[in-house]
């Protein structure tokens, strides 16, 4: 079994990301630092949207490492892949390019290059109905998402905690805690009232940079065929990029699960983020010579 954690979804969690209400901005280098954190947690809401139509304009290297532990903690095996994250035709895509810090067999390669070329003529030759129906049901999976974080100002009490420097940016540090008997009202934020987490967000750009989340109870999915154990820790970390963007910087999950009620298995994954490489707004397909690497 793969995991794969994406960097957002700590977002969804604490952050408030991708709600579509767009507050006043503020000249924060003229602003005393914020004191109340569910206004800050609003902030992060406001500028979300306009970083994730920045990130579009960016590729970057993933590289997995998935370790299996015993019932003692040991690691019983590694592995590790390598992916290409990239965009064609607005759309983010992977390529794996390694398996056990080598190269793909070339079958195995051969077979990605075939997933990634079917993908450019697909969308290449779309029609504007089609495209249209996509782009709608793009749309209507971050309207699900939006309709989830709209719960979570409800679902948390958020404490301030002294402010931290990272990178020699200064940071809120705010803690959230479940509220005691919420009820949670869309289908998917259940385990809401399950987590408590730490989120660090940057006084200037109003955008979390690290976050740290624990369950603490047992999450159940699917009709309960998978469970993610209490204790199960989530931890994230983003880097400003190019000055402009927010990327992926790390992602580290520490899982204890149950899946389909008969096997168990505890598994530690890290995901790390590089060689990001900025490309035209307009590009539709990324080619060698259109894009160029930048740094954190």
């Amino acid at each position: 079994m793969r995991v794969r954690i994406r960097a957002f979804a700590v977002v969804c969690l604490l952050s408030g990301g991708f709600v579509p209400r767009m507050l006043a901005q503020q000249d924060s280098a003229a602003a005393p630092p914020l004191t109340d954190p569910a206004e800050i947690i609003r902030r992060v809401a406001a500028h979300e949207e306009e970083n994730q139509k920045k990130r579009h304009n960016y590729t970057y290297d993933e590289k997995v490492v998935e370790k299996k532990l015993d019932g003692n903690g040991d690691v019983k095996s590694t592995e590790t892949s390598g992916f290409d994250i990239m965009m064609i035709y607005g759309e983010q895509v992977e390529r794996q390019v390694s398996k056990d810090d080598k190269p793909l067999p070339p079958k195995a390669a051969a077979k990605e290059e075939e997933k990634i070329d079917k993908l450019i003529v697909k969308y290449k030759n779309e029609t504007e109905e089609q495209r249209a129906k996509r782009l709608e049901k793009d749309e209507k999976a971050h309207e699900e998402t939006r309709e989830f974080v709209k719960e979570v100002a409800d679902a948390f009490d958020f404490t301030m905690l002294p402010p931290e420097t990272v990178d020699g940016r200064a940071l809120y540090v705010i803690q959230g805690e479940p509220k005691p008997g919420y009820e949670p009202r869309g289908k998917n934020a259940k385990f809401l009232t399950k987590m408590r987490g730490k989120l660090w967000i940057d006084q200037d750009d109003y955008r979390w940079v690290k976050a740290d989340l624990e369950t603490i109870d047992t999450i159940s999915f699917g009709w309960f065929v998978a469970r993610l154990h209490k204790g199960t820790h989530l931890y994230a970390e983003e880097t400003r990029v190019n000055d402009e963007v927010w990327l992926p910087k790390l992602v580290r999950l520490n899982l204890g699960a149950r899946v389909a009620l008969f096997k168990d298995f505890n598994i530690d994954v890290t995901q790390t983020y590089s060689d990001y490489k900025k490309f035209g707004a307009q590009t539709k397909i990324m080619t060698i010579g259109e894009v160029e690497t930048v740094k954190p």
